[in-house]
């Protein structure tokens, strides 16, 4: 367990100190990017309560300016609590609306005094502003990180999935071998999981969009001024350009965070694809004389200690493991959605924690992975062909002509006697050999009927 971060100017104030006294459980803290959403509400938060004559002038500028500090990343040592806290997040929220309102004290002088909680945290609940914090940064790295990222990869591998057209391969179902395919074939349905995986992503911002911002304690706007959230909400789209709204139900976007578990499902489904693929590209280019060697993957560090020019897949493995991260993520954000009880979710940092580290790694891997990995890939083109002529598959086309047990036969001989299906077909199918020939003509068996 790593030590806790001793804060530079301790801008922090009371509860915020109880909360870093009572919560010494990790050194896991909220992502910088769900610190600067927070307080980017604080901000258009003070200035929906100036315009709606509940802070004065003097108090708002004070608070926004402080506020903008935050976002710009300049009191990060300040937010220090830890993510496992109370449920609600309100460790957190205090820890924003004292650091906001010490330093904006610090900037009118010391007088006035600007308070946390009458001032800062004016019209808002810990209750709604976080899981507003939560779905505001989620969206903002779905949309502006991610699915970047995702489109990268994609691109990358259509440009492989076109490279690779012209280069024949044997195909593989149940690990064994199965007919021919083109390794641009393959490669192409490596792009479609992505394209899928961001459809998917696309799929749950309106859920996601929505904020529970307004709501206060329990979603009935007790204490808030009836425009604060639709005004505030706004103001925050205007300024990240986000479709953003005030959610339609206030008890649903308090009481549960099922928007967050839709978008975590979807996470963990690209992270399966992203796995499959990773895993895939890994084995054809295992060798690389013993391996499958269809692939010759780029070199990026030395694989062995020991062994020496040994080179291991070394990004295949790097965006597994991020993957079986992020699955593990979704279980975690599956509990957390659970313990939605009665008109309050009580696993809210936790669900941030796994949410925005699952965005965080999705982006990170897919970009890497893209860049150097399946940039720099490129095809055994001998290899391929050479297994393919050894492939017992080749006695599939046969089978609609000879029979099935007449093919099955022929290629038990041949695996029999490590002959080739041409070979063995030659001597047992009663076919010429320029019928042979069209039927055992791997472009013949690749291409997508009615092509």
């Amino acid at each position: 367990m790593g030590e806790m971060r001793v804060p530079t100017v301790a801008l922090y104030g009371a509860q915020t100190a109880r909360a870093l006294e009572n919560f010494p459980i990790s050194s896991l803290r909220f992502p910088r990017e769900f610190i600067r959403v927070l307080a980017l509400i604080k901000k258009h938060a003070a200035q929906t309560n100036a315009e709606l004559s509940l802070l004065s002038p003097h108090l708002t500028d004070a608070i926004e300016r402080a506020a903008q500090e935050v976002i710009d990343g300049e009191h990060d040592a300040e937010f220090a609590v830890d993510i496992f806290q109370t449920g609600s997040g309100t460790s957190t929220n205090m820890n924003a609306n004292e650091v906001i309102a010490t330093r904006a004290t610090q900037i009118l002088g010391g007088d006035p005094r600007v308070h946390p909680n009458d001032h800062v945290n004016c019209g808002q609940s810990s209750n709604d502003v976080i899981p507003t914090a939560i779905h505001l940064a989620a969206v903002e790295g779905i949309e502006r990180r991610l699915t970047p990222a995702l489109e990268h990869l994609r691109g990358a591998l259509s440009e492989k999935a076109g490279a690779f057209h012209d280069v024949l391969k044997i195909g593989r179902t149940h690990l064994q071998d199965a007919t021919p395919i083109r390794l641009g074939q393959e490669f192409s349905g490596y792009a479609s999981q992505v394209e899928h995986g961001i459809a998917r992503l696309r799929a749950v911002l309106p859920r996601l969009s929505e904020l529970a911002l307004g709501g206060t304690a329990v979603g009935t706007g007790i204490n808030t001024h009836p425009e604060f959230a639709r005004r505030t909400i706004e103001a925050i789209s205007q300024e990240t350009g986000l479709k953003l709204r005030e959610a339609p139900n206030h008890f649903e976007a308090q009481a549960a965070r099922d928007a967050c578990v839709e978008a975590s499902g979807a996470l963990k489904a690209i992270a399966v694809s992203l796995l499959k693929i990773a895993n895939d590209i890994r084995f054809l280019g295992s060798g690389p004389r013993l391996g499958y060697g269809e692939l010759k993957l780029p070199a990026t560090q030395p694989g062995s200690s020991i062994m020496p020019g040994k080179v291991n897949p070394v990004m295949c493995e790097m965006l597994m493991q991020v993957c079986a991260q992020v699955i593990g993520n979704d279980g975690a954000i599956t509990v957390g959605g659970l313990l939605g009880n009665f008109e309050l979710n009580v696993m809210m940092p936790l669900i941030a924690h796994n949410l925005l580290q699952s965005i965080a790694l999705l982006t990170n891997g897919a970009r890497v992975f893209a860049d150097r990995c399946v940039t720099g890939i490129e095809a055994d083109r001998e290899r391929c062909e050479r297994s393919l002529e050894q492939s017992l598959a080749l006695c599939t086309p046969l089978a609609p002509v000879i029979g099935y047990d007449k093919a099955a036969e022929i290629a038990k001989i041949a695996y029999a006697t490590r002959r080739t299906i041409r070979e063995v077909a030659q001597e047992k199918s009663g076919l010429s050999e320029e019928q042979l020939d069209l039927l055992l003509d791997p472009l013949r068996q690749v291409e997508p009927r009615g092509s």
